[in-house]
């Protein structure tokens, strides 16, 4: 039986710009282990968010294996690879994306929702996870309502809504100040660890990513 929740095995992506190949992956390998916090470290423009984007399949044009809880991605159809998503995985981006007409509540109670959950069940997840993240009071406030913080919370409740095997964050404090990124990463991370998920987070704080299971760097498409 497979326990890694992502292994990755010679990952490629290239893009041609004009007459020039440009190589931003170049031939990644990656395991994580269930429950296994891995923080991507690497300068701008190093390929993070093209790897995150091949682990929660965003796009194709991919080349090497992509496995995903022991299943193999790479020759899925679209309708499978949405199957994964919505099965396996939660995305927290560096822009919070939350629905501006919906409450912090109703922003996570969506996605259970649509995964077929009853909904006082998504309710009462939903105000757990946004309580947990300090939010118990602010579950009835629309998005333009919240601080800068306070909405990153609810997307990180809403990535955890559904119990994701894995969590892909993309620089998910980037446009906060460096004191409320410090805390809502500490609260993000302290939350994937208590939900028992796996998480491959992209940061440029090294601290931060010291306090991680593990780090990987990348640099010129190579994983180190």
């Amino acid at each position: 039986m497979n326990d890694l929740v992502v292994q990755l095995h010679d990952v490629r992506r290239s893009f041609v710009q004009g007459e020039i190949q440009i190589d931003v992956l170049r031939g990644v390998n990656l395991d994580i282990k269930p429950q296994e916090i891995v923080a991507l470290l690497g300068p701008s423009g190093s390929g993070k968010s093209t790897l995150l984007q091949a682990v929660g399949l965003l796009e194709g044009g991919f080349e090497g294996s992509i496995k995903l809880c022991g299943e193999e991605t790479s020759q899925m159809s679209a309708s499978g690879h949405t199957r994964i998503r919505r099965e396996l995985l939660g995305f927290v981006y560096q822009f919070h994306h939350l629905l501006p007409d919906f409450s912090a509540l109703e922003n996570v109670v969506m996605p259970q929702l649509i995964y077929g959950t009853e909904p006082n069940d998504a309710d009462h997840r939903a105000s757990t996870l946004l309580t947990s993240l300090g939010l118990g009071d602010r579950l009835e406030h629309k998005p333009s309502k919240l601080s800068g913080g306070e909405q990153q919370r609810v997307a990180v409740a809403r990535a955890l809504a559904n119990a994701p095997k894995l969590v892909l964050a993309d620089e998910p404090t980037g446009n906060l100040d460096e004191k409320t990124a410090d805390i809502v990463l500490e609260e993000m991370m302290a939350l994937v660890r208590e939900e028992g998920s796996a998480a491959l987070i992209a940061t440029h704080n090294e601290r931060l990513a010291a306090k991680m299971d593990r780090v990987v760097r990348l640099h010129d498409g190579i994983l180190s």
